[in-house]
């Protein structure tokens, strides 16, 4: 029987603000390895017999990262679902099950659905655990994944079990929304309980089967999304209408606690869910002083603290228990106990509508990524970084003039009527109102400057004419 791993890459991650960011979350980052979550969530799969190509149920937003970092790790035909918008888990994880069952590839597999941003550090005794639940989810049982706590812990939540004698799983009783305290010792007292992963593995039919009795109301419109779904480029787009009339709904809630059918699978694999600061310091290598520290700093007298800067020198004097991020763009100083709460911030700048909460200064596009140097009033400095084989939408701006510089590798420039070919310090000059493009035709990245002057230097003063892409 063959795995199908389904992974869900949508949320925005906002706990992990200013690291995390609306357009580039944390399942892109390369916070717990040296790759992205995404990436060492696949990764971690090989050696598992009879694994297929993953489906990956994302963004709009983010499909062109999760194409690139796909194809970084070598992973070429894959399925990328994208959501109109977010639905929560049980929509998304249906549409990946009827999408299977659509193309006919239910009949002999097993999904393995997993999150994007998970850290696992015992990846044998993860694969394991997914044989034995394979098993049971040939058997057409509903299986999830519980973490044997180490203590209480109100940041997840809990499914409580019956044992099954002589078995490797245990039939799961009921689940638990986050408990408070008090309620997360009595858990662990009583012995009976796991944390819920939020990963599960089960046929597309059985999932399907479950979703008519216990909530056709997602099961309808996601299906009708799905078979009323389009390709472009190498993704499927749900149908919007009819992907946003279903409920947004956990699989939890919507199936997983009024199935009679669950299962669950042990996993003490050294799991985490990235979900805060104070977890991703758990999961740092400490100095001798209990800090976790990446980037150009300097400490004295200063314990169990997480301290991260992008670029620039941090030194401190007399500090304990504390979070500071530093971005190019935004800082986060915070105790680690309070930590958890940075979305309070999140929310201040989404009233205020500043970017700080969507963007860093590095911008990834399908073609590459630009990063902010500089800006003021009317003018605005940018470097562009255009990969081998790529090429910008041919576009023109209403209120905005540009001057690009190349700094590395060959560009080919559309200027109006004219097609240059410029190379390291050469330049061009294009006015408002004038079509251009840029192209990457060399085997080398490209690198230029662009400064841009003009009464207005939104992103969203763009006519795009042609695009490789199929942006608007």
């Amino acid at each position: 029987m063959t795995i199908i791993p389904v992974i869900l890459a949508g949320g925005s991650g906002t706990r992990l603000w200013p690291l995390s960011r609306k357009y580039h979350p944390k399942q892109f980052l390369p916070l717990a390895g040296k790759k992205s979550m995404l990436q060492e969530t696949l990764l971690r799969l090989q050696g598992l017999d009879q694994l297929t190509n993953p489906v990956i149920v994302c963004n709009n937003d983010h499909r062109f990262i999760v194409a690139e970092q796909l194809l970084q790790i070598k992973i070429k035909n894959s399925t990328i679902l994208l959501e109109p918008s977010g639905r929560n888990s049980a929509p998304a994880i249906a549409a990946a099950a009827i999408n299977i069952i659509k193309n006919n590839q239910h009949t002999d597999s097993v999904m393995l659905v997993l999150s994007a941003d998970h850290v696992i550090e015992n990846v044998d005794t993860f694969h394991a655990a997914i044989d034995i639940a394979c098993l049971q989810a040939k058997l057409g049982k509903l299986v999830t994944f519980g973490i044997p706590p180490d203590g209480p812990n109100t940041e997840y939540g809990y499914i409580k079990y019956k044992k099954v004698k002589k078995e490797s799983f245990h039939k799961v009783i009921s689940f638990i929304e986050k408990p408070n305290l008090d309620e997360a010792k009595k858990y662990i007292l009583d012995g009976n309980y796991h944390w819920n992963s939020g990963m599960f593995m089960f046929k597309a039919e059985t999932l399907v089967d479950e979703l008519k009795i216990y909530c056709p109301n997602i099961l309808s419109p996601v299906s009708t999304s799905v078979y009323e779904s389009s390709n472009d480029l190498d993704f499927i787009r749900l149908e919007r209408h009819a992907f946003e009339s279903s409920p947004s709904d956990s699989i939890d809630y919507a199936l997983m606690e009024k199935s009679k059918n669950v299962v669950v699978v042990p996993l003490n694999a050294s799991w985490s869910d990235v979900g805060t600061w104070s977890a991703l310091y758990d999961l740092g290598d400490k100095d001798g002083d209990g800090n976790v520290l990446k980037g150009d700093i300097f400490t004295e007298n200063t314990t169990n603290c997480y301290i991260q800067s992008d670029r620039q020198f941090i030194g401190t004097i007399g500090l304990q228990d504390l979070i500071i991020i530093n971005t190019r763009n935004a800082t986060l100083i915070s105790n680690k106990a309070e930590s958890s709460k940075v979305k309070i911030i999140v929310d201040h700048l989404d009233k205020e509508n500043r970017d700080e909460q969507n963007y860093h200064t590095k911008v990834h596009r399908p073609w590459g990524w630009y990063e902010s140097i500089e800006s003021g009033k009317h003018f605005q400095v940018k470097r562009l970084h255009v990969n081998p084989g790529a090429k910008l939408s041919l576009q023109m701006h209403h209120k905005r003039s540009e001057h690009w510089v190349v700094v590395k590798g060959v560009a080919t420039a559309t200027n109006g009527e004219n097609i240059l070919t410029l190379t390291e310090g050469e330049s061009t000059f294009i006015p408002a109102t004038i079509k251009h493009t840029l192209e990457n035709r060399e085997d080398i990245d490209l690198e230029l400057i662009e400064v841009q002057s003009g009464t207005y230097l939104g992103e969203d003063d763009i006519i795009r004419f042609e695009d490789n892409y199929g942006r608007d």
